[in-house]
């Protein structure tokens, strides 16, 4: 198997942004008398924004629209940020060796546009990739395939030359169900996750078995020299 594409998620797999996440649902809830839990957090994890404010509208029985709940958190979710983020383990050593082989690489998030923009442009790594796809370039949400088959085609790859970077159940059960190749990278915020879909689950993002998968051999590669 050659692997001829990378596809990131990037929410607790580029960047340690779950806590910022936590921060900004507590404010949301906190707002309105109510606790973010781990439970609630474990359900929409990787899931897309309007899966989650409609879970929470069900959930606590708010008036609102999810659409205002997702505006609300947004706006707690930048403000959150100034505390500060940073780059998960290993992330800018796999990215100098994807750029070392010429392995095209691009970003699959449940994230929105705003949102993706603020946390990649504070780390300056937006044009390091070659595309980013973002919960507005889709109908369906993770686990669907949906973004990764579109990543596919954007790469002209085929699905299983695809390798997928994913921390959540969900993102894992969507490159699985695109037919690509699904690892998951743990950290504390994923421990426990049902990772079956997994083609390989490593702990950080230069593991050894990754960058293997990501060497291709002296008769197929065109390393930068």
């Amino acid at each position: 198997m050659t692997i001829k594409a990378v596809a990131f998620d990037m929410d607790g797999l580029m960047f340690d942004t779950e806590d910022v996440y936590w921060k900004s649902a507590s404010a949301l809830l906190a707002r309105r008398g109510k606790i973010y839990t781990p439970e609630l957090c474990a359900a929409v994890m990787g899931r897309p924004p309007q899966y989650c404010f409609e879970l929470f509208k069900k959930t606590f029985g708010f008036s609102e629209t999810w659409q205002e709940l997702q505006h609300e958190s947004e706006n707690f979710f930048l403000q959150f940020l100034d505390d500060g983020f940073s780059t998960m383990p290993g992330l800018l050593q796999l990215l100098e060796h994807l750029e070392h082989y010429n392995i095209p690489k691009g970003i699959c998030t449940s994230s929105v546009n705003q949102v993706v923009s603020e946390v990649l442009r504070r780390k300056n790594l937006a044009t390091r990739f070659d595309f980013v796809l973002t919960a507005e370039n889709i109908t369906q949400g993770k686990p669907d395939p949906e973004i990764y088959l579109k990543a596919i085609d954007l790469f002209g790859v085929q699905p299983q030359e695809m390798l997928v970077l994913e921390d959540s159940v969900a993102g894992s059960q969507a490159a699985d169900n695109a037919g690509a190749f699904p690892v998951v990278v743990l950290a504390e915020h994923n421990q426990g996750g049902d990772f079956r879909a997994a083609r390989l689950i490593v702990n950080s993002l230069d593991a050894p078995e990754i960058l293997q998968l990501l060497t291709p051999t002296p008769e197929n590669h065109t390393a930068k020299t």
